[in-house]
């Protein structure tokens, strides 16, 4: 499995003292997180959850700015583009990479970015409305054969978007594509029985459906969960070795000074650690996954590859085939 391949580095306080001077004044300035989706996501979840503990580390004051569009190209322009050496993006790294691979134009060119390290994992799940008769993905895609299922997702060439067309074309599926700006709003419109069909990341899930407000179908891991023992893998229901998930991470403009970069590397890393953020993170169905900046972007390539393949093999379908 892709996460599997992250070494986890070390970090923390020695980490810190130990880079250039180069870097020793830094920051002298706020530094911005910018989340590309709407606040709810799970982008949106963990940069808030790592702000003050990241401005505690750092001695500086950390804001987070949800800057959405494009299926998260708004604001991973607005980091790309970015000069002042304290602006990131936290983000799901797996959207960020199929943007660069599928998209025919983007304000920004991806090697503008580089990647510093990813944050935590999370399966997606999938859900319906509680309305809809159909308790695993089988009676589903039956059930899609009398009136074809409305998919919502985080946008057009989301990693949300692609894994559930992809269940969908797999189980033979009839289903219509409906994309918002980010997995919140997809999320919302199904619990509130607009749309009927939900692939998104557990962290912002899993409380509507610990709320009766949605009903989960299956996860998108390989193997079942210890925190949800009696949910089927989507893999286990049908579509042969499926797995996907929301890989969060900060990516950096590609032309921050390295030293500045090693330096909030670090502390990235050191926060996202700490106990009682891991805690939080595991009782809500994420692990933490760090990695160095180059496993960082050699991640961007891997799911760039993956998903970008798929786009090519089912073309127009993606977007729905009833």
């Amino acid at each position: 499995m892709q996460r599997r391949r992250f070494i986890q580095t070390t970090a923390g306080s020695a980490a810190l003292l130990s880079l250039p001077a180069l870097a020793a004044s830094w920051p002298n300035q706020p530094l911005k997180i910018i989340v590309p989706f709407p606040p709810g996501g799970t982008s949106d979840v963990i940069a808030r959850l790592i702000t003050k503990p990241l401005g505690d580390a750092l001695g500086a004051t950390v804001v987070v700015e949800n800057k959405t569009g494009a299926n998260g190209a708004i604001g991973a322009a607005a980091v790309a583009q970015s000069t002042d050496e304290h602006t990131m993006l936290l983000s799901d790294m797996s959207s960020l990479a199929i943007n660069a691979v599928i998209a025919k134009e983007l304000p920004y060119k991806p090697e503008q970015l580089a990647g510093a390290t990813m944050l935590a994992y999370s399966p997606h799940l999938l859900c319906t409305h509680p309305s809809i008769a159909a308790n695993n993905v089988r009676e589903l895609a039956a059930l899609s054969q009398t009136k074809p299922i409305n998919i919502a997702s985080s946008g057009i060439g989301s990693a949300n978007h692609l894994g559930a067309a992809e269940i969908a074309l797999a189980m033979g599926m009839k289903f219509v594509h409906v994309p918002f700006r980010g997995g919140a709003q997809s999320i919302a419109d199904v619990a509130a029985g607009n749309t009927q069909l939900v692939l998104n990341g557990m962290l912002a899930t899993l409380p509507l459906v610990q709320a009766g407000r949605l009903k989960l179908l299956g996860i998108s891991k390989r193997t079942r969960m210890a925190l949800l023992p009696d949910a089927p893998t989507i893999a286990e229901q049908g579509v042969k070795d499926f797995e996907s998930g929301t890989y969060q991470g900060i990516a950096i403009p590609a032309s921050m000074n390295k030293a500045t970069a090693a330096k909030l590397s670090a502390a990235l890393v050191q926060v996202i650690r700490i106990p009682d953020i891991r805690a939080k993170l595991v009782g809500a169905g994420a692990e933490v996954m760090t990695s160095t900046p180059k496993e960082t972007s050699d991640f961007l390539v891997r799911e760039g590859q993956r998903w970008g393949g798929l786009v090519q093999r089912a073309g127009s379908k993606l977007e729905g085939n009833a």
